[in-house]
């Protein structure tokens, strides 16, 4: 089947073309026809597999056939993502399909100045892509009117319950019109039971898509894991990057902290590095990934921020320095390699410590990943296993979400809430806990702070 059979237009064909793609994936054969009708749709596929494509194609196709307002434009289609690298990859890909159309859009969200988004909103967009904080700041300021918006969607939605953001998710809700009078799309990496109640309560009869079962990982995804002492680590992600002359390996790892102290290890080891997370600015997020995806870096150290959004061509290897507190963001993690169709690498360091985590990673796949021990690195067995702190880093699902990056609600342009608050994409930071070893108490940069320290 070939993209020209799906009733896609003749502008939007051309676009693909000279992108040099032929043959639409699985999810955007199934997605894309029941979007043109008008439907709405509950759609989960595998990462990597196209679903950005999935909406953005008929979403353009649907605004391009409607009338066209050259004068001040409403917000016709509002597309809300969890972190900012992805909000800034969809708004990425509705240029590049939507080059021949008339249609305007825009990308919104914290870590950067107000000012210039509202300049742009005010010229009028046909199609604003928005991390919730942000947007909700927009809204609080009155910079943007979503009174008009005739499609939503919802992109990695299970992540915005994982991050806590259903509150501000029913807050936008409450801004759009009725869901009887506009299409709702609902898409998702991974197909929880949750995101499932959450499109019984928003979306009206819609159309189920799940082209693969639920967590599981690309097939062409080779995965190991290598148990190794946890102080050992660092040395043998070196020797592996090294004697092997990967060049171009992202490396996870559970706290911003770690990231950090990872990334600096590997410099002093002669490996070009540069740490993603959170409590970076939105400029240094911006240049460690152009680095990255340049090969001027050869090394991205991430936190799970960067497991959604980061979209990069032919990416050879991942590594899990550390393994996810929550099984679902294995997927994502290494649903960063294996993309489009291409071959990659995804290796876990398993210390003692984590092997409760591994047999929940396993127990989700329904597979055993194979183990290698590598000579030369093998665990010392008189080491006793600590414990890792579990759940989600106090990220209480029935708590408020912490006010968002930017602005405060309602406060003006360009000042800024005395409050601490968190950037976009991050959970809220978590209590003190105590050092297993030293019995220090340490604050949200613990290696236990779970999923809060992102």
């Amino acid at each position: 089947m070939s993209f020209d059979t799906l009733g896609l237009s003749a502008e939007l064909l051309r676009a693909i073309s000279e992108q040099g793609y032929t043959e639409p994936t699985p999810v955007q054969r199934k997605a894309i026809p029941i979007i043109l009708d008008g439907k709405d749709v509950l759609a989960g596929a595998q990462t990597g597999t196209g679903k950005t494509a999935g909406f953005t194609l008929p979403l353009l196709q649907r605004l391009s056939t409607g009338p066209v307002n050259n004068g001040r434009r409403p917000v016709r289609a509002l597309v809300v993502t969890p972190t900012r690298e992805l909000a800034a990859q969809v708004g990425e890909s509705i240029k590049t399909y939507g080059r021949h159309l008339p249609l305007r859009s825009a990308v919104v969200f914290g870590g950067v100045k107000i000012n210039p988004q509202i300049a742009t909103l005010r010229r009028g967009i046909d199609i604003l892509v928005a991390t919730p904080g942000r947007l909700l700041d927009h809204a609080g300021q009155k910079t943007v009117d979503l009174s008009h918006v005739e499609i939503l969607v919802l992109d990695e939605a299970d992540r915005m319950l994982d991050m806590g953001f259903i509150h501000d998710i029913r807050k936008v809700l409450a801004l759009l019109p009725a869901s009887h009078s506009r299409q709702s799309l609902l898409f998702s990496a991974t197909f929880s039971d949750e995101i499932k109640q959450l499109a019984d309560r928003l979306l009206n009869s819609p159309e189920l898509i799940e082209v693969a079962r639920r967590n599981t990982t690309a097939e062409l995804i080779a995965q190991r894991v290598h148990p190794v002492d946890k102080s050992r680590k660092r040395e043998l992600l070196s020797h592996m990057i090294g004697s092997h002359n990967w060049r171009q390996v992202l490396v996870f790892t559970r706290t911003k902290h770690g990231a950090n102290r990872l990334a600096q290890q590997l410099e002093k080891d002669g490996l070009s590095a540069a740490a993603i997370h959170g409590n970076k600015s939105q400029g240094a997020r911006t240049r460690a990934l152009a680095g990255f995806k340049s090969g001027a870096v050869r090394i991205l150290v991430a936190t799970d921020i960067a497991a959604r959004g980061l979209d990069i061509d032919q990416l050879p290897h991942v590594v899990n320095f550390e393994l996810p507190n929550v099984p679902e963001d294995y997927v994502h993690r290494i649903g960063r390699t294996g993309r489009a169709g291409n071959e990659g690498e995804a290796v876990s360091l398993v210390c003692i410590d984590e092997h409760k985590l591994l047999r929940d990673i396993e127990r989700l796949l329904k597979r055993s990943i194979p183990c290698e021990v590598l000579e030369g690195y093998e665990p010392d067995p008189t080491i006793k296993a600590e414990p890792i702190t579990r759940g989600r880093g106090g990220n209480n699902r029935s708590q408020p979400r912490k006010q968002a990056e930017g602005a405060g609600r309602g406060q003006p342009a360009g000042k800024r809430s005395t409050n601490k608050r968190r950037k976009s994409g991050d959970s809220p930071a978590t209590a003190q806990h105590r050092h297993p070893r030293s019995g220090r108490s340490q604050g949200k940069n613990s290696a236990q702070d779970g999923r809060g320290n992102r």
